[in-house]
């Protein structure tokens, strides 16, 4: 059945002497021939030109606190607009968002990039967020949304792979103003070939690289500790040192807890007490900023004072219970200054999910 040229032309792509079209959105590279589509499900070429077939369509749009991509050190408080297409460069075989980012078919709600930002404002989010899926693969979208939401002085923040390019990343800097990168099984590359699907996690490394040099993106890192397969605190250690010597000792890092989903279901959830063994290696590489994700009540769910050791945000799951820094974000019993971006955005607990009507 052939396919039709829908949604709109992509940018980011060169013209292979074969007669293909290499797709430049991810670290993929696909080289797609007439009437084909790409790994993601999304890009094609039709007509000799490569579309992103998902330009103007999203499968999904909610508010959340930002706290939930998990981010707790850029605009903490702050609600934001969540959207996705459908698709993904990754094929991850415990994807809670399976139903969205693995559905290889162009689907969702008609929506142009001024009516998102439109609809953003209209729930009084403070920014727009590219989550559930890659939003590398959809880059060309996000990018017309981006530079109207910050026209709108709107905050724009992807959740990603970090599976990316220069060509990616170079779009990256005309709206993106935070980027949390999700490794997986603490990037260890056997476990990224086995439950990911791609060989090896150097693109990555080279993508937050490029972030760091060409973009001023706020940057934080989360690894998804998945137990018995994904666990390994050797590649955890490398993978901190790692993020100590060139993304610095104020980058934040969250240890996620896994549960079953998707093509893991018998795995267990991750214990409690690995995901400390984590942070405790996080802490003796110098990382300063070290949090454990999806365990509410847990006490590394807070920020600490790398000065004096006081909790200066203090939470619950996705709510800021108290803020105890000062106007410039200084600890309040030592003055250190914290490595946050932005004020306490005060926000009620009746606010923190908001489903979006049309």
């Amino acid at each position: 059945m052939a396919i039709r040229a829908t949604g709109k032309e992509a940018r980011l792509f060169e013209r292979l002497p074969s007669g293909r079209i290499k797709c430049k959105a991810c670290a993929r590279y696909c080289q797609i021939g007439e009437g084909k589509i790409g790994f993601c499900g999304i890009r094609g070429v039709v007509d000799g030109k490569l579309y992103l077939f998902a330009y103007g369509k999203i499968i999904t749009a909610h508010v959340d606190p930002i706290e939930k991509k998990p981010v707790m050190h850029f605009m903490p408080g702050s609600r934001v607009f969540s959207i996705a297409t459908t698709g993904c460069s990754w094929m991850c075989a415990y994807c809670q968002n399976f139903d969205i980012s693995q559905r290889r078919k162009v689907e969702g709600m008609e929506v142009t990039p001024e009516k998102v930002v439109e609809l953003a404002v209209k729930y009084r989010s403070h920014g727009i967020a590219y989550t559930y899926n890659e939003p590398m693969i959809f880059m060309e979208f996000a990018h017309d949304i981006g530079v109207l939401a910050r026209e709108r002085g709107l905050f724009n923040v992807f959740v990603s792979n970090g599976y990316g390019t220069p060509e990616s990343v170079d779009a990256m800097r005309d709206f993106l103003d935070c980027i949390t990168v999700d490794f997986k099984g603490n990037g260890e590359r056997e476990f990224l070939r086995q439950y990911v699907g791609i060989p090896e996690p150097e693109p990555i490394f080279q993508t937050l690289l490029e972030i760091r040099s060409k973009t001023n993106a706020h940057i934080e890192i989360t690894d998804l500790v998945v137990p018995k397969v994904g666990e390994d605190l050797e590649a955890a250690r490398r993978l901190c040192r790692w993020i100590y010597e060139n993304l610095g000792p104020d980058t934040p890092i969250h240890f996620l807890r896994f549960h079953p989903d998707y093509k893991l279901m018998h795995l267990p959830w991750t214990p409690t007490e690995t995901l400390e063994k984590h942070c405790q290696v996080a802490k003796e590489e110098g990382l300063r900023y070290v949090y454990v994700g999806n365990v509410p009540g847990h006490p590394l769910e807070h920020t600490y004072c790398p000065g004096c050791g006081n909790v200066v945000v203090e939470r619950y799951g996705f709510d800021i219970i108290s803020w105890n820094m000062d106007e410039k974000n200084r600890c309040l019993n030592c003055g250190y200054p914290i490595a946050i971006v932005g004020k306490l955005n005060p926000r009620s607990k009746e606010e923190r999910f908001v489903p979006v009507f049309w």
